[in-house]
């Protein structure tokens, strides 16, 4: 256990390794509930989430939900969350638990202009459950009159899990199908021993922080902190998929705009190690025998057996194949250029 944000954290439960194989190939249950929620309601509740945002929510039916980015006028990333639709004027946000007072903060002035809209850090209202892997499904439909095969890819849907009245959303990040259930916090540990006993013919074992991380960089999901921060834009983190440029005037739009224009100056990439090394956050990065940047994520993933990390790098030398070099104790290792993400769940 560690102390994060506030909170106290499983960093693991019966080992990362077993874990993150758990969630590859049967499941996986993570308490994520220190995760923030702030929702937006009023008339002009659209229209400050579009102008504070770079997703174009416009698009978002009731019941669907969309990755974005909070951006700065500068382009770069205040934080980045998740986006969803309950109603025609009413957004729930979920964003990373260390930053809930600067984004609600952030939020709240960004709203300011728009006349009918209120925002309200919802956080303590909620509780957040995520089923992750290949039985998700399977198990949790147990537990639930829900039709989980009818909810698509980021959508949700409202009823009971347990006898508890929840959100299930299909989302994660782990990089595996699953789900996200959203709780009354007093009804969580109802919710968390149900689930573990209904998975217990699949082998559904508790999940750590740290697995959750190997997870989500094996799947290429960037971390707040680490891969995207206030330095870094939405098109230099090769996110251009979160921008609505369709949708008119946004936070940060001009910037991005220049940015796609004149071109990068550097761009994150995907490398997996050529020497027997793991590159870590915040191993210097070399071209050329110059220092070039830092890994932002790097380990040894339990599932592809390889070295992987991120890096930002200067454009012209991003493509696949491009070799380079990470200090790691002093040691110049090799490593090189692969595409993103590393790991792909299989279809169907």
């Amino acid at each position: 256990m560690v102390v994060f944000a506030g909170w106290d954290m499983p960093i693991e439960y019966s080992g990362l390794a077993v874990e993150h194989m758990a969630v590859r190939t049967r499941a996986g249950l993570f308490d994520v509930s220190h995760k923030g929620q702030v929702e937006l309601a009023g008339k002009d509740a659209l229209a400050a989430v579009q102008h504070m945002t770079s997703n174009d929510a416009g698009k978002l039916k009731i019941g669907q939900a969309q990755y974005s980015g909070l951006t700065t006028p500068a382009g770069t990333f205040v934080d980045d969350l998740l986006v969803y639709r309950f109603a025609t004027d009413h957004f729930l946000f979920v964003v990373n638990a260390s930053n809930v007072g600067k984004d609600f903060a952030w939020i709240t002035e960004q709203a300011k202009p728009f006349g009918d809209v209120s925002a309200v850090n919802t956080s303590a209202r909620y509780a957040l459950i995520a089923l992750q892997g290949p039985a998700a499904r399977e198990v949790l439909q147990t537990l639930t009159d829900v039709d989980l095969g009818a909810i698509a890819y980021y959508w949700f849907a409202h009823g009971e899990v347990a006898g508890v009245r929840a959100t299930i959303s299909r989302t994660g990040y782990t990089g595996e199908r699953g789900f996200e259930i959203f709780t009354p916090p007093q009804s969580a540990v109802r919710v968390w021993d149900a689930v573990l006993q209904a998975g217990r013919s699949a082998d559904v074992v508790p999940a750590g922080l740290g697995a959750r991380d190997t997870l989500r960089l094996e799947a290429a999901m960037r971390l707040y902190g680490n891969d995207i921060d206030d330095t870094t834009t939405v098109l230099e983190a090769d996110l251009e998929w979160i921008v609505g440029w369709d949708k008119g005037e946004f936070t940060g739009r001009a910037v991005l705009a220049d940015q796609k224009a004149r071109g990068l100056s550097r761009r994150i990439v995907g490398f997996e190690m050529v020497d027997r090394a793991i590159a870590r956050h915040g191993y210097d990065v070399y071209l050329d025998g110059a220092k070039a940047g830092t890994v932002t994520s790097g380990t040894e993933t339990p599932f592809m057996k390889k070295a992987i990390g991120m890096a930002y790098l200067p454009v012209a030398r991003t493509e696949p194949g491009t070799e380079f070099e990470v200090d790691v104790r002093g040691r110049r290792a090799k490593a090189r250029v692969v595409p993103l993400p590393f790991y792909k769940r299989p279809k169907g």
